[in-house]
């Protein structure tokens, strides 16, 4: 049996806040305070940058009660960072480490904050350093590779039906052409998610376009006019991350500002949902054509929590802790889906490898034919995770007779 380390444990958050990232947090540190071996607990604030900084606190002083509060509060509570660190970084982080005897490292993030874990963790490798090092998943665009899906989708998509819903009921009262534009890179789940919100047959979104088919303007205002032939009326989902026949996304084109890891920032602007309704509106004789772009509302949206977004986020982070006192390992935990039209699922480590830098798409067969919709298999798949949404009535119709 693997001799347990004894010492110190720090965790952090990085990337985007979500509305569960807490619960991971409290997850870990609940979990830390079973075992002696675990002896302080430090929280870094604004993450890695955070250890350089030296700017630590104790979770471990932290009450129950307050803990549980920050847990169900959306957000990241410690700060996050958008930080690729380099080898110099690397020799400062372990320095401190060593400094305040901490032997459990654990980073709440998504596939770059993966890749900043992998980094870590091989460094320490290299020097012979002694500590366990783990990934807690988190990511609203839900395209970490390994897991069936990630902490924080669940309830972001909820954020993002529950808005298209009322979205649509704005436009089926006052018709015309509506476009929301939803987070999402490379992958579409997000924006998919939109399709929660239809009740009726004529409900929207009537159109949905995601990063995974190629996007044609020339189809796209097709397809709008003809919804709008049909219905009197169009609401429309689009990712954030479409990009044209050459994988080139349509708003780079526009947005020349990145991150660290060199990724473009293609949230925060308008410059996308604008050009779509010029599309629109040039090219049809349609008048009343808006755009809206959600951006980060979706990430730290209180009241609209799913249920077991949460639960699973505690899960996780629990579950990093006990797997990093169980043997000499470190890793990514995984969530994993079992078999059977049931909803349930089980937890696993995974390499970091499998899981830094890379992304996961939305599979084929969540898509439709025309690349302008979702399948029932995606509204399968979805729909337990993101949980019950709000009742929607419509009157009946009766008609009155007119009067001769």
């Amino acid at each position: 049996m693997t001799k347990k380390l004894r010492g110190n444990a720090l965790v952090a958050q990085s990337g985007g806040p979500t509305m569960v990232i807490n619960q991971s947090l409290v997850g870990a540190v609940r979990e830390a305070r079973k075992h002696k071996e675990i002896l302080s607990f430090y929280g870094s604030l604004h993450g890695i940058q955070g250890i350089l900084d030296e700017n630590f606190v104790n979770l471990k002083r932290e009450t129950p009660a307050n803990l549980e509060a920050v847990g169900a509060t959306p957000s990241s509570a410690l700060g996050t960072v958008r930080k690729k660190p380099t080898r110099e970084d690397c020799e400062r982080i372990f320095g401190i480490l060593l400094k305040y005897n901490v032997r459990y490292f654990f980073y709440i993030g998504g596939n770059d904050s993966a890749e900043t874990t992998h980094i870590i963790n091989e460094e320490a490798k290299k020097i012979g350093y002694e500590f366990r090092c783990f990934h807690i998943p988190k990511t609203i665009d839900n395209d970490l590779c390994e897991n069936d899906h990630t902490p924080g989708f669940g309830s972001a998509a909820k954020f993002i039906a529950c808005a298209v819903m009322g979205d649509n009921l704005d436009n089926r009262a006052l018709p015309g052409v509506k476009i929301d534009v939803v987070m999402g890179r490379h992958a579409g789940f997000l924006t998919a998610a939109s399709a929660l919100a239809r009740v009726y047959p004529d409900d929207g979104p009537h159109l949905i376009y995601l990063p995974e088919r190629p996007f044609s303007a020339k189809q796209f205002v097709a397809d709008v006019n003809a919804v709008h032939k049909k219905l009197g009326r169009c609401l429309v989902a689009v990712s954030e991350g479409i990009a044209d026949a050459d994988g080139v996304a349509i708003a780079t084109k526009f947005i020349k500002e990145t991150d660290s890891h060199g990724n473009v920032q293609l949230s925060g602007s308008g410059a996308l949902g604008d050009l779509l309704a010029d599309q629109v509106k040039r090219n049809t004789k349609i008048s009343r054509v808006r755009a809206d772009t959600f951006g980060y509302l979706q990430r730290s949206f209180p009241a609209l929590i799913s249920e077991v977004d949460a639960k699973e986020a505690r899960e996780v982070g629990a579950t990093a802790v006990r797997q990093a006192l169980s043997a000499n390992i470190d890793g990514s935990i995984a969530i994993r889906r079992k078999p059977g039209r049931k909803y349930q699922v089980y937890y696993e480590r995974v390499p970091l490898r499998k899981v830094a830098r890379d992304t996961q798409h939305m599979p084929a067969r969540f898509i439709n034919k025309a690349g302008n919709d979702v399948t029932r298999a995606f509204i399968n798949y979805a729909a337990p995770i993101v949980g019950p949404l709000p009742t929607i009535g419509r009157l009946k119709g009766a008609r009155v007779p007119k009067i001769r």
